[in-house]
């Protein structure tokens, strides 16, 4: 009997063939998945109801028949009499599973089934221009569905020795004939159904000619039987608890997930129930993916529901620090758009996200606490992350600022960074404030002049070299109740902090009333004044200088300017750089600085003053690693200097 579909089928259609999937080879995912949930139904049944039952093993069979070009897919699950039929599916989006899930969430024991839809079954129509349904409900007489897809189907008797279940045949389309070859069928199967919970057999194809043996005679022998064989694994490694999986197979199930030769640095099982359910086994690659800062990197995890694959790229999982983290998750629970490829935003996910932070960053935590030489591992790799965790996650950002290195001027080498924790551990009792200074290098930051006051008072300064360091400064302003100061920032008097009369600091560092001029600032201002009228607004200030020790001179910023180190990160990403002039900083005590100030004060050494001037502002601004104003004219200076 003919009938139309009960829905506008011709838009709906279209809409799964061409827009709802974006890979054709699904739709033996989902007549899988269906098989799969047809056979829960039957055993969830069968508690109750002992005629239910399956007569023989549950199990799914694949059946390619390239001669006639169809592809058939049967179960022993529960099957479907006519009036089922009529309801799944000669209505799209109607969807069996889901009225029986509704009608058994009461009950205790109702199996999870993840075609809640209705619509996976119209993806046989992305690579058939034809699909018959043979299906039996045990004590039913089988119904015999078909349709081109097109706006209509037929519903007649099927052969009255039809099986107990369901068989869907495909007349597959011509561009789809790859879906008959057998290493094809097993590369989907092991793709997106290697954990089903029940055998998914493919059988020899009927119309394969195989060319007859013979005896030592030359007699023809009877042809071997061609036994089904079973292409996916069923073993699902992070449903197994840690007791039954050893680390050996879930090492190697690691490195299967991530095309990775090595074990990885730490392996994380995450089981959780209550409201909302779910399992995950996921890892930490010893070595950072190649792709890893890459814009359009894949997210790490891969989703199943049911055992059922889903995507490899759910950036919904985790955030994007975490990107780094492998492994799976799986759970019933996942609210699925309809083509089960796109998590939905909802609590459930949030819950999952949740959990899984917390145990991944837990798992850092006890890494830096009992195997250290693997969290220095950690840090080379995966150090950046964590500080942009620290400005990004602010539920978190506490627990990720401990995870946070950096090495500093009490470091062997840049191998060799320190915790906030341990730098505020070994601060001395007159040291009020966590010093840092951002440098594009260790190198660079290490031989920075703004250092040499602080080396003189033993005072240890954190290295910022990682472009998202200064970024996450300005998250964590302070630590256990210690606030993190740029070293090459504002007026920094350290005699004066440690309790000298020299100047008075407010909580921000600032000076709380304005100092009066010294002795010195007063010999000096003729120098000040004259380098000030030079320079113009290539520099905001010239002043002397309580944190250089040896060098002659040094930019800084003032207190709220923005660093040369930041302004170059922002340059480098396209970003708009704030206009910030640079201080420059005189050290009273350098014989040049003597020099300059005869000089200075000498009608007659007007050129001589430029010169040095210049050689002044010069080596300040490779100090700090700015780019020279005047290159060509700062090497002829030297040159001459150096002839001298």
């Amino acid at each position: 009997m003919k009938k139309e579909f009960q829905t506008e089928v011709s838009q709906l259609l279209d809409l799964v063939i061409n827009s709802l999937y974006s890979k054709k080879e699904v739709f033996l995912r989902e007549l899988l998945s269906n098989a799969s949930d047809a056979m829960d139904r039957s055993r969830f049944e069968a508690l109750t109801d002992k005629t239910q039952q399956a007569d023989s093993p549950y199990r799914i069979q694949i059946v390619p028949n390239k001669e006639a070009g169809t592809l058939a897919i049967s179960d022993n699950g529960i099957g479907m009499t006519a009036e089922e039929v009529e309801k799944n599916l000669g209505t799209v989006a109607s969807s069996g599973t889901k009225r029986f899930l509704q009608a058994m969430k009461e009950k205790a024991g109702a199996p999870e089934l993840i075609g809640q839809f209705g619509v996976g079954f119209y993806a046989a129509f992305m690579v058939a221009d034809k699909v018959d349904v043979l299906t039996r409900r045990r004590g039913a007489a089988p119904v015999l569905w078909s349709s081109d897809g097109k706006g209509s189907y037929e519903v007649s008797e099927g052969d009255p020795e039809a099986a107990d279940g369901t068989t869907i045949t495909l007349h597959m389309r011509e561009d789809a004939k790859e879906y008959l070859d057998s290493w094809r069928i097993e590369d989907v199967v092991r793709t997106y159904s290697d954990y089903l919970a029940y055998p998914v057999m493919l059988c020899p194809d009927p119309s394969e000619k195989i060319e007859p043996k013979k005896d030592k005679d030359g007699k023809e022998l009877p042809p071997e039987p061609r036994e089904p064989r079973q292409i996916n694994s069923m073993k699902a490694v992070w449903k197994k608890s840690k007791e039954e999986a050893k680390k050996e197979e879930t090492d190697a199930f690691y490195k299967h997930i991530a095309h990775d030769s090595e074990d990885p640095l730490a392996t994380i099982r995450v089981s959780a129930e209550g409201a909302t359910e779910f399992q995950a086994l996921v890892f930490v690659p010893r070595v950072a993916p190649y792709d890893l800062y890459w814009p359009n990197a894949k997210q790490g995890l891969q989703l199943y529901v049911r055992s059922v694959f889903i995507g490899d790229d759910v950036k919904e999982l985790l955030p994007r620090y975490l990107s780094f983290v492998r492994g799976v998750v799986e759970s019933a629970d996942l609210p699925l758009n309809v083509s089960r490829e796109m998590l939905q935003d909802n609590a459930v996910v949030r819950r999952i996200r949740k959990v899984l932070v917390g145990k991944i960053l837990g798992e850092i935590e006890a890494m830096q606490k009992d195997r250290p030489a693997d969290f220095s591992a950690f840090c080379v790799q995966y150090g950046r992350l964590m500080k942009e965790g620290v400005h990004s996650d602010w539920e978190n950002s506490d627990r990720l600022r401990d995870l946070c290195v950096f090495p500093s001027t009490f470091s062997e080498d840049a191998s060799k960074p320190v915790t906030l924790k341990e730098y505020v551990s070994r601060m001395p009792s007159s040291q009020k404030e966590i010093y840092y200074v951002a440098a594009d290098s260790y190198e660079a930051a290490k031989n920075s002049p703004v250092l040499e006051s602080f080396a003189a008072h033993g005072y240890e300064v954190l290295f910022f070299v990682d472009p998202v360091d200064e970024f996450f400064a300005e998250r964590v302003t302070e630590y256990d109740g210690r606030k993190l100061r740029a070293a090459d920032r504002g007026e920094i008097d350290l005699d004066a902090a440690d309790g000298g009369d020299d100047a008075k600091k407010d909580g921000d560092g600032k000076d709380a009333k304005k100092k009066e001029p010294t002795e010195e600032d007063k010999r000096f201002k003729p120098l000040l004044d004259a380098l000030k009228a030079r320079f113009g607004k290539e520099v905001k200030d010239v002043r002397l200088s309580r944190r250089l020790v040896d060098s002659a001179c040094c930019f800084v910023a003032d207190e709220y300017g923005v660093s040369a180190h930041m302004q170059r990160v922002l340059k480098a990403f396209n970003q708009p750089v704030p206009e910030s002039p640079r201080i420059l900083e005189l050290n009273p005590k350098a014989p040049v600085v003597e020099k300059a100030l005869a000089l200075a004060t000498d009608e007659k050494a007007k050129d001589a003053f430029g010169d040095l001037a210049d050689i002044l502002l010069g080596q300040a601004q490779l100090a700090e690693g700015s780019p020279l104003s005047d290159p060509a004219r700062f090497n002829k200076l030297v040159s001459a200097l150096a002839a001298k």
